[in-house]
């Protein structure tokens, strides 16, 4: 298990982007500071997913930064990210594992404590829990599981562990004293008027 080197983890989410290019806002991202970035468009078809993610392999191997693909370890593979970002209902991380290989990197998204700890003892390098606060684009996965909890997963999971869910240059410090690796987050940048300047300031406070 490896602990990512990225605290700034930026998910991608196009329809967050105020209209603007995918790729240019997370061009923007990466020159702001974010070292790490998870491309999520599930809806996209397998061929549609691979175009995008090649472009986005580009940029992040321009910028130093890791890529992640949601879900599909195929697209991981066939455009040599760094890893993929698992869900509940995706394949388990021990399957996953055995596809990828020792050298790739495996995240998994957690809403519980036990969630959390079975994804660290299957082999996850990092997990990711929420939502910390109310998000709409994690309004499916529950009520906001608040600061305490975060603090709890914390301490209990023995990989590094970032929050994810309404995180913003606000609240962050908050979200850092419970002892996280770091966070995760979607319009804080992608929606932000000047997305280069939101990860500036977000990497400062990080």
């Amino acid at each position: 298990m490896r602990a990512p080197e990225f605290r700034l983890y930026l998910v991608s989410d196009r329809n967050q982007t105020q209209g603007r290019d995918l790729l240019w806002v997370l061009e923007q991202g990466l020159r702001g500071g974010v070292r790490g970035v998870q491309l999520r468009e599930k809806d996209l078809s397998g061929r549609e997913l691979f175009l995008l993610a090649e472009k986005a392999r580009a940029l992040c191997e321009k910028y130093g930064a890791a890529l992640f693909i949601n879900d599909r370890i195929d697209v991981a593979l066939a455009v040599d990210a760094e890893g993929v970002q698992l869900a509940g209902s995706s394949v388990p991380v021990d399957a996953a594992r055995e596809l990828l290989g020792e050298k790739k990197s495996i995240g998994v998204s957690t809403h519980a404590l036990k969630e959390a700890q079975s994804a660290a003892r299957a082999g996850a390098d990092f997990v990711l829990f929420g939502p910390v606060y109310f998000t709409p684009s994690k309004a499916a996965y529950g009520a906001p599981q608040g600061l305490e909890l975060l603090k709890e997963i914390a301490q209990k999971v023995s990989c590094p562990v970032y929050a994810i869910g309404g995180i913003n240059a606000r609240n962050l410090g908050a979200v850092k004293e419970t002892g996280v690796h770091g966070v995760a987050l979607i319009s804080a940048v992608l929606s932000a008027s000047d997305p280069r300047q939101a990860a500036e300031e977000l990497t400062r406070l990080l």
